[in-house]
């Protein structure tokens, strides 16, 4: 399926040299576990099945987490409207269309292809945008499925899931099993401990690189698309002030998909959380849209066209 988003080499080039990187670590990842635990089976079973849930169920399991329900166009015609409308307009299938009962204002995507997406909104989002901004929150979202980097992100964030997944019951083997804890198990599990921190510290920079990238690419294909750079600016701006306002401890839970979402959940205050964070700075969004505009020649108040 070839959509009328504007395709991007840089962010195919990247999302494959991701894959490639992760696939090297992932199969290392295994190989030293199964040295270490002396029972491939298990591992390969448990990493496999895994693996497989989070490619096949992904887009239930964010929805689930994100406390997001899937909706028909009798309740929302509005937002079904400009999804049609985005879709058409792009020439893709169209992703079910689900909104999370969250005052906080955002969007994410998610799914293992375009067929099979689901594209999310937040009932803050929705109550705070216009509708030439929310159309850029959409389209923004779509080009994650379109390009497929919502798959990528999703296979890609796994691996430091099943690391500490596997460390966890590591520890837990060692302390309900029964085993007669000497030094070789010491040794064994401090061993299993050091492999699983190698791998999330990779993993986690790796997926950060190809994260920040690909939320530009986005932002720059929905622009394109719908021909308004200044409305999604303007959505920007608006989305990440007032989640600023939001005291940080009633964002933690959020915290933990900031890589799908349209604007992460950093606070008011971000800190040391900036340098690591999934997406790249507003300044840097806005720049960019602001040369997008320049080049289409676009009016300078924010939705014009």
């Amino acid at each position: 399926m070839h959509s009328r988003f504007r395709s991007d080499r840089r962010l195919t080039t990247r999302m494959g040299i991701t894959l490639f990187l992760l696939g090297l670590l992932y199969v290392g990842f295994v190989a030293a576990l199964i040295v270490l635990l002396k029972s491939w089976v298990l591992v390969v079973v448990v990493a496999a099945g895994l693996l497989g849930a989070q490619y096949w169920f992904s887009d239930r399991i964010a929805l689930y987490a994100m406390r997001g329900r899937v909706v028909e166009r009798e309740e929302f015609p509005e937002l079904h409207g400009v999804v049609d409308r985005l879709c058409a307009i792009a020439d893709m299938p169209k992703p079910v269309v689900a909104v999370s009962e969250m005052d906080m204002p955002n969007a994410f995507a998610t799914g293992r292809n375009p067929d099979h997406a689901v594209v999310c909104v937040t009932t803050g989002l929705l109550r705070r945008l216009e509708p030439a901004e929310l159309e850029g929150v959409l389209a923004h979202e779509l080009s994650h499925v379109a390009h497929k980097d919502v798959a990528v992100i999703t296979v890609a964030s796994f691996l430091g899931v099943i690391a500490g997944l596997i460390v966890r019951f590591a520890f837990y083997s060692q302390v309900f099993g029964g085993a007669r804890r000497d030094q070789n198990t010491a040794a064994i599990f401090a061993a299993v401990m050091g492999v699983a921190a190698a791998v999330y510290a990779i993993s986690f920079l790796l997926i950060r690189a190809l994260s920040r990238y690909r939320e530009l690419a986005a932002d720059r294909a929905a622009a394109l698309l719908t021909g308004r750079p200044s409305a999604l600016a303007s959505a920007l701006t608006k989305v990440s002030g007032e989640i600023a306002r939001i005291p940080t401890k009633d964002l933690r839970t959020a915290q933990a998909f900031n890589a799908f979402y349209f604007t992460p959940a950093l606070g008011r205050d971000p800190g040391v959380a900036r340098l690591f964070s999934t997406h790249p700075s507003l300044e840097q969004r806005l720049d960019q849209l602001g040369r997008i505009s320049a080049e289409l020649g676009e009016a300078a108040a924010p939705g014009g066209v």
